[in-house]
């Protein structure tokens, strides 16, 4: 716990440092005179090391101007708040905050200026996450309906086809109900492919690194000029509960466009770790599998960053757009979830896997 700063009863302390808000307090100069132990946690930051800072060194909030802004608010005597202000921390992690700042009545201590900060991530990203999983079902509920609609059309079409293929007496005429027999079939591989399959998953114990590697030596065979394929792997993480197959195809559709993306000169990056009592959607695990499959390759173009995961959407020449929505699916039978965030020169998906069985 911090030391009681002057001006601050000792159970005021005590009740700032059990806040899970960021509390900072800047004297006239906009200096820092006191942080609680969340504001440690939130800037990742020792107190000792930051008193007296001049805020516009600590905080990026407010956005425009900090020390201007601030300044204004002091002599105003006007609250303020921004929402959603990106903070990059000394460890180069990136968080959002929703951020208040309070002029406090003159006092004789030297306490001029409130500021509070609150993480939103956590918020954000379960938003996001139910967002994603909404768009996945539904997508898949007029998948099914479509297939549907098309599948008994199409097999009476391959019937009929069939039947006229035999009552015709010239070979030449028989060619052309021959390729109305092959779209056909193509028709019907083209909707298996886009509802994945159908059976439950076959679940048996396994090492998600020995998936990942067989993953990286398909890749190695497929692009022998590179990428260069970096492993960074925790060794510590416990055996799933998963289908090794439907993972395996999962992973290879995401790693082979990251590795499209990057070329033969860039950098393909699997890595693997956990994250304790992890909230996928709106359930949260206790023990939760992330791996990442990092290129970087020219990003994602911002216009399809919403629509990655609906299948026939492709940024690639050339591309299916069937890959994301497959691993989506396969995915999303573990009980998991894939997550992208992309900018120029920099693509992670991150794949998340509850690690409890999945009948818990």
């Amino acid at each position: 716990m911090n030391q009681t700063p002057s001006g601050l009863s000792r159970l005021g302390t005590m009740i700032l440092d059990n806040l899970s808000t960021a509390v900072l307090l800047f004297d006239r100069d906009l200096r820092l005179r006191y942080i609680n132990i969340a504001g440690e946690n939130l800037l990742a930051v020792s107190a000792k090391t930051v008193l007296g800072e001049a805020a516009g060194n600590l905080v990026p909030c407010p956005t425009d101007s900090v020390e201007g802004r601030l300044r204004e608010s002091l002599d105003t005597r006007q609250p303020f708040t921004e929402r959603e202000v990106e903070v990059k921390r000394p460890d180069r992690q990136i968080i959002r905050v929703n951020c208040t700042v309070l002029p406090l009545h003159p006092v004789d201590e030297p306490y001029e200026l409130l500021m509070e900060m609150q993480q939103i991530d956590r918020q954000l990203r379960i938003a996001r996450e139910e967002y994603l999983i909404s768009q996945h079902h539904a997508t898949q509920a007029l998948l099914r309906g479509l297939a549907h609609e098309i599948k008994n059309p199409l097999g009476g079409l391959r019937g009929a086809a069939q039947l006229l293929e035999r009552e015709l007496p010239n070979p030449e005429l028989r060619e052309y109900t021959r390729i109305i027999i092959d779209e056909a079939d193509r028709l019907q591989t083209l909707l298996n492919r886009m509802l994945g399959p159908n059976n439950l998953p076959h679940l048996s114990s396994l090492n998600i690194h020995h998936v990942i590697e067989h993953v990286r030596g398909l890749l190695s065979a497929e692009f022998p000029s590179g990428p260069e394929i970096i492993r960074d792997y925790d060794p510590s993480i416990p055996n799933l509960e998963a289908d090794a197959d439907r993972l395996i195809q999962a992973i290879l559709n995401i790693a082979r466009n990251a590795a499209h993306a990057a070329g033969q000169h860039g950098q393909v990056r699997l890595r693997t770790r956990v994250m304790r009592q992890f909230t996928v959607g709106n359930v949260r695990h206790r023990l939760v599998l992330v791996i990442e499959i990092e290129d970087d390759g020219p990003g994602i173009p911002e216009e399809l960053m919403d629509r990655i995961f609906f299948p026939m959407v492709s940024g690639r020449a050339g591309g299916t757009g069937l890959g994301l929505a497959i691993a989506q699916e396969l995915v999303n039978q573990h009980q998991g979830l894939i997550e992208c965030e992309s900018r120029p020169g920099y693509t992670n998906f991150l794949v998340y896997l509850p690690l409890e069985p999945i009948h818990e």
